[in-house]
């Protein structure tokens, strides 16, 4: 099988994060800093590393902001910025913008995801590598519970030999999903046009049988609220375990 290298790649940067104030009182999420830059930049940084030059980002709350921003980015990235005037949920503003994915596999990442490559090397990479179409429609970088630097660590999910993954409806599964993800543009057939959340997707393909995991091997951090920001700063001033 050869490899399908995603050639494009959606951030979705649209919510109010609101339960990340008071620094989302004055910037977008997306926007506020961790480890000296902006949330958003780690993961354009991650994506333009791979190639991928074509990214569209979603955007909603205090639009303006972000636009400036990525207008102004210097990572050599061609933005298309999708301007959502009512909130689509995290699958209607994918497949609202579906059309500035072509037709191959692409990436998906949450513009508040911050990772970093493990001992196997690049996560993206590596995700292009495992990602086969003829029996996925999805593949999702999933995080072991154990190595996870949150205090809201859920079990998403459990994975199957195979590769395959199951929702644990409990949270009790043994990995959390990063938000990290290959899509195929089929996977948003017969969607509405209104929103909806990607879960519905994600259960679709696990119900066909075509829901597939790969595991992270280095490390990924939630933000949600300024604690987690606290400790990533400080997970951050440790030497990685695998260094």
């Amino acid at each position: 099988m050869s490899i399908i290298y995603p050639d494009k790649a959606f951030i979705m940067a649209a919510g109010r994060g609101s339960r990340l104030r008071p620094h989302t009182d004055t910037l977008p999420k997306p926007l506020v800093p961790v480890a000296g830059l902006p949330i958003i930049d780690h993961v354009i940084n991650g994506i333009t590393k791979t190639g991928v030059r074509d990214i569209t980002v979603n955007v909603h709350y205090m639009a303006d902001k972000l636009k400036d921003h990525l207008y102004t980015h210097n990572s050599g990235a061609r933005f298309t910025v999708s301007h959502e005037e009512t909130l689509l949920d995290t699958g209607g503003g994918i497949r609202n913008a579906l059309h500035t994915m072509g037709d191959g596999p692409f990436y998906a990442v949450s513009g508040d995801s911050f990772w970093a490559d493990g001992p196997s090397g690049d996560t993206l990479l590596r995700m292009a590598k495992a990602w086969d179409p003829d029996k996925m429609d999805l593949l999702l970088l999933m995080q072991p519970l154990t190595s996870l630097h949150t205090d809201h660590a859920v079990g998403d999910y459990n994975l199957l030999p195979d590769g395959r993954c199951i929702r644990s409806r409990a949270q009790t599964g043994t990995h959390m999903w990063t938000s990290i993800r290959i899509c195929d543009s089929r996977l948003f057939a017969d969607t509405p046009d209104t929103p909806f959340s990607f879960l519905t997707l994600m259960d679709r393909a696990e119900a066909r049988g075509r829901l597939y995991a790969m595991v992270h091997d280095g490390e990924w951090y939630h933000i949600t609220t300024p604690d987690d920001l606290i400790q990533i700063e400080a997970a951050l001033q440790r030497p990685a375990a695998y260094a």
